[in-house]
């Protein structure tokens, strides 16, 4: 349970605080594709003794580069080449799964196995974690800019490109950390559901940065001691933690949240109907 929730304190965070840029960027689905597409990479890498992170970025890049080669190169647009990549590249890792011989279950790639992180494995979340993290930070400015307006990025110096590939291979890295925690099918949720959350709370990236990795570790936190209480699978409880909290902002945020929203403009309306009469 120690290894587990060091693990998913640590993915939590991470995914959060990408999934800002993600989120207003408008790079969901691409998210998605990613976590996706780097299974048979994983497999690869398990197979041939290499470290995950190496085979992850390089299916994590191959993805992307497929996508651009189909949606320039025919009439196929860009939401039907992500689909059509990224699931092709999943079911390959899923042959892969049920070909490649091992001592240990690989489904665990797939489903998460939090409950099953070794201390090996914790360390190499903490540092593939802590080099996100810090490449984010260091460059947050840049990515930030990226997101608003990569015109006026490139009109004061910057590489539009560069940056976006940067930000693909952190996606990737991003996905190997949360692999341990919750499988390949649900580490979209987190890279998506904190940094949507957060934006439904606050107009302001900054706060936004802050909102997302504090929402996120909460249900972390929250998921797995009911997990552990209502004995149900950790990863699977986390994510809907963040699910659940996801619900209750899109309903009674403040500002923008759909009874916050309604009940601005009934106040609105008392106001003129007031002043008018």
């Amino acid at each position: 349970m120690v290894r587990a929730l060091l693990t998913t304190l640590v993915a939590s965070v991470v995914c959060a605080v990408l999934s800002c840029w993600l989120v207003l960027i408008g790079w969901s689905l691409m998210g998605d594709a990613v976590a996706h597409a780097v299974l048979p990479g994983v497999v690869l890498a398990y197979v041939v003794g290499a470290p995950f992170a190496l085979g992850a970025v390089v299916f994590g890049f191959l993805a992307v580069g497929l996508i651009g080669v189909v949606r320039d190169t025919s009439r196929v647009k860009e939401d039907a080449a992500i689909g059509i990549v990224f699931t092709t590249l999943f079911a390959l890792g899923l042959v892969l799964i049920s070909v490649t011989p091992s001592q240990t279950d690989l489904n665990h790639i797939i489903f998460g196995n939090l409950l099953g992180v070794s201390w090996p494995e914790l360390t190499q979340v903490m540092v593939l974690g802590a080099v996100v993290l810090a490449v984010l930070l260091i460059k947050s400015r840049d990515f930030t800019l990226y997101a608003f307006d990569r015109t006026h990025a490139h009109a004061i110096g910057l590489r539009p490109r560069l940056l976006g590939a940067v930000l693909l291979g952190l996606l990737a890295l991003t996905a190997v950390v949360a692999l341990q925690a919750v499988g390949v099918v649900l580490v979209v949720a987190m890279l998506i559901i904190p940094g949507a959350t957060a934006y439904l709370l606050t107009d302001r990236f900054g706060r936004m940065l802050v909102l997302a990795p504090v929402i996120s570790a909460s249900c972390a936190v929250i998921g797995l001691y009911a997990s552990y209480y209502l004995d149900t699978a950790p990863g699977g409880t986390v994510v809907l933690a963040q699910g659940a909290a996801f619900a209750l902002v899109y309903l009674a945020s403040p500002r923008h949240g759909l009874l916050g929203t309604r009940w601005a403009a009934r106040r609105r309306r008392l106001r003129r109907e007031r002043a008018a009469a």
